[in-house]
């Protein structure tokens, strides 16, 4: 078990998740995707997501506890800012169970991360929210977070990532 991150917050602490966490982990990835209504689109698998967070580190985990039950998680990584020189911090997810919403949880899970990226000398911290989801852009609001609506995200997954890749004009 990773250390307790404490917080002011009665009975709430985080912490990172370790190898022992995966299928903790993967369960809030279902959780979030549920809600999100993407069920669908979830791949991952417990190998896999072993994988990406412990042997090739691509990601980290934080897991929110009320007492001895995990309420929330959040997901995240390192960018690159080339404009800034540094590192940005990604917030994939960030997901709190519906039954412990209102108690300050999901917050304190963003402004932990926002401490992480000022403590790892980032430059900033950046999430998508799906435009449908009032709740969670309204509370991004009251933390003064700003809508880049002047950039528009791309994605290319499966059968266009690999037509794209295969357009490379390497030997």
């Amino acid at each position: 078990m990773g250390t307790r991150i404490e917080t002011k917050l009665p009975d709430f602490y985080l912490r990172f998740a370790t190898e022992q966490d995966v299928d903790t982990v993967l369960d809030f990835i279902k959780h979030i995707a549920e809600y999100e209504k993407m069920s669908d689109q979830v791949q991952v698998t417990r190998e896999i997501l072993h994988q990406s967070l412990f042997v090739r580190r691509a990601a980290e985990a934080i897991l929110a506890y009320e007492g001895d039950t995990v309420v929330g998680f959040a997901v995240f990584f390192e960018n690159f800012s080339t404009f800034t020189g540094k590192p940005g911090l990604y917030l994939e997810d960030l997901f709190v169970l519906p039954e412990y919403r209102g108690k300050g949880y999901g917050k304190a899970l963003l402004c932990f991360l926002a401490q992480l990226a000022v403590e790892r000398d980032c430059a900033r911290m950046e999430w998508t929210c799906l435009n449908w989801n009032t709740p969670s852009l309204q509370f991004y609001q009251t933390l003064e977070a700003r809508t880049m609506d002047e950039w528009t995200v791309h994605r290319l997954t499966g059968g266009t990532l690999e037509r794209a890749a295969a357009q490379f004009p390497g030997k």
